[in-house]
């Protein structure tokens, strides 16, 4: 069984220091029991990272607020949704069920926030003004996003024995790099606008499958590459294999693939190696 005080070393271990601002991927199943409950996690980085630091997790929505209009709802599941969904409350929403639990008890502890939006993230901390300074309606991970907040600030990475290829934050070179051909997807958000309930337009680079070249799980394969590159090895956070890496040195390394990827879908192995972990 593990401990908070435990957790604290492996991850100052890790790299994580004072003053960091850290963007977190983890998977509470890996980490493995832990003394008080898997709120231990993030109170352990909170720890690591001090008063001065900064955490972020991607909390994103429930079902269906951001799925009317993308063509993945038949007609009668979208005519229902329509009918049904109340409006988004960033505040008291539930975190979507495929970003894990740790995100969804970090966004439900004293002194947590959210900014307003369906691509909502919870962050606590010293910098959550500034990641939350501002947020475009449109293209929510790119320009103007808490994503390249976390550049600016020089920001973190840290991966607790989560799946490589859900790194939220890849979707930020998407969405900035100048990559031809990528897929627009546009739908509608119930959102509350003088008291009633109205259907807002939304459209962003398709998070799904942003472009029609990039291969079967082309984050993991970034993140794996980078890793590989930078002589990463992975240290046990509990019993989770975890990596800490920098934000920028991520962005500035994913970034010129996709730009060649898009270009030309042959160059895959090339580039990021043909192991698929």
């Amino acid at each position: 069984m593990h401990s908070r005080a435990s957790l604290l070393h492996d991850l100052t271990a890790l790299g994580l220091a004072r003053g960091d601002t850290v963007m977190v991927h983890a998977s509470v199943r890996a980490v493995g029991e832990i003394a008080g409950g898997p709120d231990e996690i993030h109170l352990a980085i909170k720890d690591a990272i001090g008063a001065d630091g900064t955490l972020m997790m991607y909390a994103s929505c429930p079902r269906h607020y951001d799925e009317v209009g993308r063509g993945n709802l038949t007609p009668e599941e979208e005519a229902e949704v329509l009918e049904k969904l109340p409006p988004f409350d960033a505040e008291t929403a539930r975190a979507a069920r495929d970003n894990g639990a740790l995100v969804e008890l970090l966004r439900t502890y004293p002194g947590s926030r959210v900014n307003h939006h369906v691509a909502r993230f919870v962050a606590w901390g010293r910098h959550v003004d500034r990641l939350f300074a501002t947020q475009p309606w449109d293209y929510a991970l790119g320009h103007g996003s808490a994503l390249e907040r976390l550049v600016e600030l020089d920001g973190k990475i840290l991966l607790l024995g989560s799946d490589h290829d859900a790194v939220t934050f890849l979707h930020y070179a998407e969405h900035v790099g100048d990559l031809p051909g990528r897929t627009v997807t546009r739908y509608l958000v119930p959102i509350r606008e003088h008291g009633d309930r109205v259907w807002r337009a939304m459209e962003e680079f398709d998070t799904n499958l942003a472009h029609p070249n990039w291969p079967d799980r082309l984050f993991a394969r970034i993140i794996d590459s980078h890793l590989r590159r930078t002589g990463s090895r992975s240290r046990l956070v509990g019993d989770a294999p975890s990596h800490l890496m920098s934000a920028r040195a991520l962005h500035e390394y994913a970034l010129p693939i996709m730009k060649q990827l898009a270009l030309d879908h042959r160059v895959a192995d090339e580039l990021l190696g043909q192991e698929n972990t």
